[in-house]
Protein backbone atom coordinates (compact mmCIF):
# COMPACT_ATOMS: atom_id res chain seq x y z
CA UNK A 1 0.00 0.00 0.00
CA UNK A 2 2.79 2.31 0.49
CA UNK A 3 4.73 1.69 -2.24
CA UNK A 4 1.40 2.11 -4.37
CA UNK A 5 0.94 6.11 -2.12
CA UNK A 6 4.61 6.31 -3.01
CA UNK A 7 5.00 5.83 -6.79
CA UNK A 8 1.19 7.95 -6.93
CA UNK A 9 2.96 10.99 -5.49
CA UNK A 10 6.01 10.31 -7.55
CA UNK A 11 3.43 10.23 -10.96
CA UNK A 12 1.70 13.72 -9.57
CA UNK A 13 4.97 15.24 -8.51
CA UNK A 14 6.01 15.18 -12.17
CA UNK A 15 2.88 15.90 -13.69
CA UNK A 16 2.82 19.05 -16.36
CA UNK A 17 -0.65 20.44 -15.52
CA UNK A 18 -3.67 19.37 -13.59
CA UNK A 19 -5.95 16.61 -15.54
CA UNK A 20 -3.08 15.29 -16.98
CA UNK A 21 -2.99 11.66 -17.89
CA UNK A 22 0.41 9.56 -17.21
CA UNK A 23 1.07 8.64 -20.66
CA UNK A 24 -0.21 11.94 -22.02
CA UNK A 25 2.59 13.53 -19.33
CA UNK A 26 5.07 11.67 -20.30
CA UNK A 27 4.81 12.41 -24.03
CA UNK A 28 4.33 15.74 -23.53
CA UNK A 29 7.69 15.96 -21.39
CA UNK A 30 9.57 14.11 -24.42
CA UNK A 31 8.48 17.08 -26.00
CA UNK A 32 9.56 19.30 -24.00
CA UNK A 33 12.71 18.52 -23.42
CA UNK A 34 13.29 17.74 -27.52
CA UNK A 35 12.25 21.19 -28.07
CA UNK A 36 14.72 22.30 -25.39
CA UNK A 37 17.28 20.66 -27.10
CA UNK A 38 16.92 22.21 -30.55
CA UNK A 39 17.01 25.66 -28.83
CA UNK A 40 19.80 24.79 -26.77
CA UNK A 41 21.68 23.57 -30.11
CA UNK A 42 20.50 27.55 -31.72
CA UNK A 43 21.99 29.37 -28.28
CA UNK A 44 25.26 27.69 -29.01
CA UNK A 45 25.12 28.10 -32.56
CA UNK A 46 24.08 31.63 -32.06
CA UNK A 47 27.13 32.00 -29.15
CA UNK A 48 29.23 30.67 -32.18
CA UNK A 49 28.63 33.19 -34.94
CA UNK A 50 28.81 35.87 -32.64
CA UNK A 51 32.06 35.15 -30.87
CA UNK A 52 33.23 34.78 -34.51
CA UNK A 53 32.13 37.63 -35.79
CA UNK A 54 33.25 39.52 -33.19
CA UNK A 55 37.00 38.59 -32.57
CA UNK A 56 37.52 37.93 -36.37
CA UNK A 57 37.42 41.88 -37.11
CA UNK A 58 37.02 41.12 -41.36
CA UNK A 59 33.34 39.75 -40.94
CA UNK A 60 31.79 42.69 -38.75
CA UNK A 61 34.00 45.68 -40.92
CA UNK A 62 32.43 43.82 -43.62
CA UNK A 63 29.37 43.27 -42.50
CA UNK A 64 29.47 46.72 -41.36
CA UNK A 65 31.18 48.58 -44.38
CA UNK A 66 28.31 46.99 -46.44
CA UNK A 67 24.54 47.56 -45.89
CA UNK A 68 23.39 45.91 -48.51
CA UNK A 69 24.93 42.82 -47.40
CA UNK A 70 23.84 43.66 -43.89
CA UNK A 71 20.32 44.39 -44.91
CA UNK A 72 20.08 40.92 -46.82
CA UNK A 73 21.04 39.26 -43.27
CA UNK A 74 18.63 41.07 -41.36
CA UNK A 75 15.88 40.59 -43.28
CA UNK A 76 16.43 37.07 -44.68
CA UNK A 77 15.18 35.55 -41.22
CA UNK A 78 11.45 37.07 -42.03
CA UNK A 79 12.05 35.79 -45.71
CA UNK A 80 13.21 32.08 -43.91
CA UNK A 81 10.25 31.67 -41.86
CA UNK A 82 7.74 31.07 -44.39
CA UNK A 83 9.61 27.61 -45.17
CA UNK A 84 10.32 27.19 -41.77
CA UNK A 85 6.95 26.93 -41.04
CA UNK A 86 5.65 24.80 -44.69
CA UNK A 87 8.56 22.49 -43.93
CA UNK A 88 8.58 22.48 -39.88
CA UNK A 89 7.53 18.41 -40.07
CA UNK A 90 9.78 17.35 -43.05
CA UNK A 91 13.09 16.12 -42.62
CA UNK A 92 15.76 17.35 -43.40
CA UNK A 93 14.26 20.28 -44.88
CA UNK A 94 13.16 21.49 -41.52
CA UNK A 95 16.55 21.54 -39.71
CA UNK A 96 18.32 23.25 -42.82
CA UNK A 97 16.16 25.98 -42.73
CA UNK A 98 16.59 26.07 -38.89
CA UNK A 99 20.00 26.40 -39.42
CA UNK A 100 20.12 29.07 -42.00
CA UNK A 101 17.54 31.12 -39.88
CA UNK A 102 19.64 31.01 -36.84
CA UNK A 103 22.70 32.05 -38.97
CA UNK A 104 21.13 34.52 -40.22
CA UNK A 105 20.18 35.99 -37.25
CA UNK A 106 23.16 35.11 -35.48
CA UNK A 107 25.31 37.54 -37.83
CA UNK A 108 23.39 40.82 -37.05
CA UNK A 109 23.44 39.84 -33.36
CA UNK A 110 27.34 38.94 -33.59
CA UNK A 111 27.21 42.68 -35.20
CA UNK A 112 25.70 44.50 -32.21
CA UNK A 113 27.94 42.92 -30.27
CA UNK A 114 31.14 43.31 -32.04
CA UNK A 115 29.88 47.08 -31.75
CA UNK A 116 29.42 46.92 -27.70
CA UNK A 117 31.88 47.17 -25.12
CA UNK A 118 32.94 43.70 -24.08
CA UNK A 119 31.34 44.59 -20.54
CA UNK A 120 27.74 45.50 -21.83
CA UNK A 121 27.15 42.64 -23.62
CA UNK A 122 28.14 39.87 -20.09
CA UNK A 123 25.74 42.29 -18.55
CA UNK A 124 23.54 41.58 -20.66
CA UNK A 125 23.47 38.12 -21.42
CA UNK A 126 23.52 37.35 -17.28
CA UNK A 127 20.50 39.67 -16.67
CA UNK A 128 19.01 38.02 -20.09
CA UNK A 129 20.01 34.37 -18.85
CA UNK A 130 18.64 35.01 -15.01
CA UNK A 131 15.09 36.79 -16.75
CA UNK A 132 14.70 33.60 -19.23
CA UNK A 133 15.52 31.00 -16.15
CA UNK A 134 13.09 32.76 -13.95
CA UNK A 135 10.27 33.26 -16.13
CA UNK A 136 10.14 29.96 -17.57
CA UNK A 137 10.58 28.14 -13.88
CA UNK A 138 7.52 30.44 -12.99
CA UNK A 139 5.22 29.67 -15.91
CA UNK A 140 6.13 25.55 -15.15
CA UNK A 141 5.52 26.17 -11.64
CA UNK A 142 1.83 27.97 -12.62
CA UNK A 143 0.81 25.54 -14.73
CA UNK A 144 1.14 22.88 -12.31
CA UNK A 145 -1.31 24.53 -10.08
CA UNK A 146 -4.10 24.94 -13.02
CA UNK A 147 -2.73 28.64 -13.82
CA UNK A 148 -3.07 29.66 -17.45
CA UNK A 149 -1.72 32.25 -19.87
CA UNK A 150 -3.71 32.17 -23.18
CA UNK A 151 -5.28 35.19 -22.19
CA UNK A 152 -1.58 37.04 -22.67
CA UNK A 153 -1.50 36.30 -26.37
CA UNK A 154 -4.14 39.33 -27.86
CA UNK A 155 -2.06 41.95 -25.42
CA UNK A 156 1.22 40.86 -26.46
CA UNK A 157 -0.07 40.97 -30.05
CA UNK A 158 -0.94 44.47 -29.66
CA UNK A 159 2.24 45.62 -27.42
CA UNK A 160 4.56 43.69 -30.13
CA UNK A 161 2.59 46.06 -33.05
CA UNK A 162 3.32 49.15 -31.06
CA UNK A 163 6.79 48.53 -29.83
CA UNK A 164 7.34 48.11 -33.74
CA UNK A 165 5.82 50.92 -35.02
CA UNK A 166 7.37 53.19 -32.36
CA UNK A 167 10.53 51.74 -33.57
CA UNK A 168 9.94 52.59 -37.06
CA UNK A 169 8.88 55.69 -35.79
CA UNK A 170 11.91 56.74 -33.45
CA UNK A 171 14.31 55.74 -36.95
CA UNK A 172 13.00 58.83 -38.49
CA UNK A 173 12.46 61.24 -35.03
CA UNK A 174 15.00 60.19 -32.72
CA UNK A 175 13.20 60.06 -29.09
CA UNK A 176 14.64 61.77 -26.12
CA UNK A 177 16.29 59.78 -23.07
CA UNK A 178 13.39 59.57 -21.02
CA UNK A 179 11.31 58.46 -24.00
CA UNK A 180 14.21 55.68 -24.94
CA UNK A 181 14.44 54.69 -21.66
CA UNK A 182 10.34 54.03 -21.41
CA UNK A 183 10.17 52.28 -24.89
CA UNK A 184 13.20 49.55 -24.08
CA UNK A 185 11.36 49.68 -20.83
CA UNK A 186 8.30 48.43 -22.18
CA UNK A 187 9.52 46.12 -25.09
CA UNK A 188 11.42 44.38 -22.38
CA UNK A 189 8.02 43.74 -20.72
CA UNK A 190 6.37 42.50 -24.11
CA UNK A 191 9.17 40.27 -24.70
CA UNK A 192 9.18 38.66 -20.99
CA UNK A 193 5.75 38.74 -21.44
CA UNK A 194 6.18 36.11 -24.75
CA UNK A 195 8.57 33.90 -22.34
CA UNK A 196 5.75 33.22 -20.23
CA UNK A 197 2.89 32.70 -23.01
CA UNK A 198 5.10 30.94 -25.33
CA UNK A 199 6.46 28.49 -22.84
CA UNK A 200 2.97 27.73 -21.68
CA UNK A 201 1.88 27.27 -24.66
CA UNK A 202 4.96 24.81 -24.99
CA UNK A 203 3.37 22.96 -21.64
CA UNK A 204 -0.18 23.07 -23.39
CA UNK A 205 -0.80 23.39 -26.84
CA UNK A 206 1.92 22.84 -29.14
CA UNK A 207 1.39 19.50 -31.09
CA UNK A 208 4.39 17.12 -31.04
CA UNK A 209 4.88 18.03 -34.65
CA UNK A 210 5.41 21.68 -33.75
CA UNK A 211 8.30 20.91 -32.07
CA UNK A 212 10.84 23.16 -34.81
CA UNK A 213 8.45 25.92 -34.54
CA UNK A 214 7.87 25.84 -30.67
CA UNK A 215 12.00 26.36 -30.66
CA UNK A 216 11.53 29.36 -33.06
CA UNK A 217 9.30 31.26 -31.25
CA UNK A 218 11.22 30.54 -27.83
CA UNK A 219 14.41 31.32 -29.90
CA UNK A 220 13.43 34.62 -31.21
CA UNK A 221 11.70 35.53 -27.82
CA UNK A 222 15.44 35.32 -26.07
CA UNK A 223 16.96 37.29 -28.71
CA UNK A 224 14.73 39.90 -28.53
CA UNK A 225 15.07 40.16 -24.97
CA UNK A 226 18.94 40.18 -25.05
CA UNK A 227 18.70 42.85 -27.78
CA UNK A 228 16.34 45.08 -25.46
CA UNK A 229 18.30 44.66 -22.49
CA UNK A 230 21.93 45.22 -24.51
CA UNK A 231 20.08 48.23 -26.24
CA UNK A 232 19.25 49.88 -22.43
CA UNK A 233 22.27 49.15 -20.99
CA UNK A 234 24.53 51.01 -23.94
CA UNK A 235 22.28 53.76 -24.19
CA UNK A 236 22.26 54.51 -19.83
CA UNK A 237 26.10 53.50 -20.17
CA UNK A 238 26.26 56.53 -22.44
Amino acid sequence: MYSGLEVKGDIEEGTLYPGLGYGENQLRWGFIRKVYGILSAQLVLTTLVSLLTVLYSPINETLRGNSAILLFFTFMPFVLLWPLYHYQQKHPQNFIFLGLFTVCLSLTIGVACANTEGRIVIQALVLTAAVVCSLTGYTFWAAKRGKDFSFLGPVLFASLVGIVFAGLLQAFFPFGSTSTAIYGGLSAIVFSGYIVYDTDNLIKRFTYDEYIWASVTLYLDILNLFLTILRMLRQGDN
